[in-house]
């Protein structure tokens, strides 16, 4: 690497000393690389590069076989992009149909999957975050999940997490379950190495690192900015900060400069990067119709990948979140000087802010590094109530950077709630399986140290048997959902068969959430002694109806807890729909989208079997819910207000001033159990207009129960379910555990 910036010699050469490396270098100054340069330090073991989404996986597995292909012969990893739809396109007659089985015979031995790479080669794999954290969590198929886990857990050297600033306080969990493990269990002492490339690090995880620090792991920080810097990797930029108005008044200025810099500087390539991809849509219509059709391209969630590249090959690209990571903004024909020479752009944070200011002026490699670029920024009128405006505007890069890191209304919300609630419930999981596999054998000891240091660095007063129990209930609900109440085959067990191979423990924990829930009374005899567990067994041996209800309690406890289990949080899978007026796509007819945000922004009709979009609504559709409650008002208010709990069969609205308007029906709407929070509106009046314009998403739901109807308010998704609660929303599980237990 004879132009290797100072970054990327550091990382390479700390690497070697050092169990965890941060890379802190700016966005667009080659981090990448530098995480890759560690691969030398161990040559012959499988490594692995986890990128941030599946949009970056190709890009990054380009970008591995050109660092290898020139390492010359020092590296012979064999380089391989993991996505869902990559496993699934994968032969079925080599290594088996299952996904997880597919996954755990590439990591064992590459060629019984690719017979063409040849024998004992590393592989180096290029996967997202969801897959590292389903296959480290045991989420895969029973039968593939321990096969998954061990090669996750023990077969990578190199551990390269790109972009990890992206995770959320939920995600993190996973990232630091995961560190935790190779210290305890001393693969740091093996020299596994663990990469975190960011250049905006999450003070709290920054803090959860220096906690490990203290426990012996060895950690370097490197923000590149020491030493001598080789070559430039950004021109000066003149950069000027606007509030940001109301949709329409910010659109038609920012239509309004975009037309001006193309019609005075046509040679000139530009970008314009907004939260909303509906206001990039609405956008690009002032554009088309101010004549500069045929000069933009957008990219967006909904753009497939093939018209990615085209898009970046116009004058001036419309973009959303979508380019924040890992997007170079390439061009065929690449110009001398930056790709970029102005940029416009919406910040809701200033995390956020320096990603995208980023963006523009990246001059890595080029020839011509000394013409200054442009940059408009809009941020939330608010920040200029919090001093904004008293900016020393001659103080340059570092005096932006204090002023910005004084504005409260620019933090990143982060939500130490969830460290402090559930998140050792979700990391007791692997624990237990861990702790299964390794009964009766010296490592069996190392799980209770695990937990402990979980627990020093998320918070939490419980001890390793009470989450133990709890998972030990989940997973026996697993099997109570599965098996048949009642069956003629008679190698196939019953449900009340399959409880009684449980052991007590789980017996004991599931029947109290299941009384809890639904027979307080009776709950209360178990608590007291008065009925025991034995009572219990025998009735529902004998007792079809309990048994029936046992099953159903299952399935919806189940449910009202998926999203403590889940990576991201999504209400609904996207849908796939025609759009031939291009009113979200420039050039493919067809595209997926959130089914929300069609809702809420499109007129569209069924046609075949697609959903066919029409028009842009004119005025914002409101999403609303329905839900019949089979029981009394008072019933619905003792047992699902205020909880976290399944829905089932719930269904979905919208309106325009009040009035329902018809809708066609969206099959990735027909959902059987939604997990929620439903809390009454008006005692809660302040605390939901106050979160909803944080961007805290919330929904108006009419609750039908058989004496009385009355609408809510619905929190949906564990991001919104764990903001309520920190915001004093009291909020209880189903089995009336606490979901905010204080740190």
């Amino acid at each position: 690497m004879p132009q290797a910036l100072q970054h990327q010699i550091e990382v390479f050469e700390k690497a070697e000393h050092h169990d965890i490396i941060l890379d802190l270098a700016p966005t667009g100054t080659g981090k990448t690389v530098a995480g890759l340069t560690t691969l030398l330090h161990q040559p012959h073991r499988s490594a692995i590069y986890i990128a941030p989404t599946n949009a970056l996986i190709e890009q990054q597995r380009e970008a591995a076989e050109q660092f290898i292909q020139s390492s010359e012969g020092r590296l012979n990893h064999i380089v391989k992009a993991v996505s869902a739809k990559e496993v699934r396109e994968w032969s079925n007659d080599r290594a088996g149909a299952r996904s997880g089985e597919k996954l755990y015979n590439l990591i064992r031995n590459p060629a019984s999957i690719f017979p063409e790479v040849g024998a004992n080669r590393p592989l180096l794999l290029v996967t997202n975050p969801d897959i590292f954290y389903y296959a480290t969590f045991f989420q895969y198929n029973k039968l593939d999940q321990g096969n998954i886990a061990y090669s996750f857990l023990t077969q990578f050297g190199t551990i390269i997490f790109d972009e990890f600033h992206l995770y959320d306080a939920k995600q993190l969990v996973g990232l630091l379950f995961y560190l935790v493990y190779l210290h305890e269990f001393g693969f740091f002492k093996q020299s596994v190495k663990v990469v975190l490339l960011t250049a905006t690090p999450e003070p709290a995880c920054d803090a959860a690192l220096n906690m490990l620090a203290e426990q012996g792991v060895r950690i370097q920080r490197i923000n590149g900015e020491s030493g001598e810097q080789r070559i430039p990797s950004q021109t000066a930029v003149n950069l000027e900060i606007r509030p940001q108005q109301e949709r329409d008044q910010l659109l038609a200025e920012i239509a309004d400069e975009v037309v001006r810099r193309f019609r005075e500087n046509p040679a000139q390539n530009g970008a314009v990067i907004l939260d909303s991809k509906d206001h990039i849509g609405r956008l690009r219509d002032l554009l088309k119709k101010r004549g500069l059709a045929g000069q933009y391209g957008r990219i967006t969630g909904s753009t497939p990948s093939g018209e990615r590249r085209w898009a970046a090959q116009q004058p001036i690209i419309l973009a959303t979140s979508t380019v924040d990571v890992g997007f170079n903004f390439k061009r065929d024909l690449e110009p001398e000087r930056q790709n970029l020479d102005w940029l416009i752009f919406s910040a809701r944070d200033r995390a956020a802010f320096w990603q995208r200011l980023g963006r523009v002026g990246r001059v890595l490699g080029k020839k011509q590094t000394n013409i200054a670029s442009e940059a408009i920024a809009y941020l939330k009128e608010t920040a200029w109530e919090q001093d904004l405006a008293s900016l020393d505007t001659t103080g340059g890069h570092d005096a932006l950077q204090e002023k910005l890191g004084a504005i409260k209304c620019l933090e990143r919300p982060f939500l130490h709630v969830y460290w402090q609630s559930e998140a050792l419930l979700e990391t007791a999981r692997p624990l237990f399986f861990l702790e299964e596999s390794l009964k009766k054998l010296p490592e069996e000891s190392l799980i209770l140290k695990l937990f402990t240091t979980l627990r020093t660095i998320l918070g939490g007063g419980r001890e390793w048997q009470h989450y133990r129990s709890r998972v030990q209930a989940l997973i026996l609900a697993e099997a109570l959902q599965k098996a048949p109440v009642r069956t003629s085959n008679q190698r196939q067990w019953n449900l009340a068969k399959v409880w009684s191979t449980k052991p007590c423990s789980a017996r004991y924990c599931f029947l109290r959430s299941f009384l809890e829930a639904k027979h307080p009374d009776d709950a209360e005899d178990l608590t007291s002694g008065q009925t025991t567990l034995r009572d219990w067994n025998e009735a529902l041996a004998n007792r079809e109806d309990i048994a029936v209800e046992m099953k159903e309690f299952a399935e919806e406890w189940l449910s009202s807890y998926a999203p403590l289990f889940q990576f991201r949080s999504s209400l609904f899978e996207n849908v796939h729909i025609r759009d031939p007026h291009n009113l979200l796509v420039d050039l493919a007819e067809e595209t997926d989208l959130d089914p929300i945000h069609l809702l809420r922004n499109y007129e569209f009709v069924q046609k075949d079997d697609l959903l066919e979009v029409t028009n842009r609504a004119q005025a914002t559709y409101e999403i609303s819910f329905a839900w019949r409650y089979d029981g009394s008002a008072d019933e619905f208010k003792a047992t699902n207000l205020n909880r976290l709990i399944a829905l089932k069969n719930c269904t979905i609205r919208r309106r325009q001033g009040g009035v329902t308007a018809p809708t066609p029906l969206l099959s990735a709407l027909e959902k059987e159990w939604l997990a929620g929070v439903i809390v009454p509106t008006l005692t809660n009046q302040g605390i939901i207009f106050y979160l909803r314009k944080q961007g805290i998403e919330s929904y108006n739901i009419t609750v039908q129960c058989d004496d009385f109807a009355k609408e809510y308010t619905l929190f949906t998704g564990i991001y919104a379910i764990m903001t309520a609660a920190m915001n004093k929303i009291k909020i209880r599980l189903m089995d009336e555990e606490e979901f905010w237990i204080a740190g």
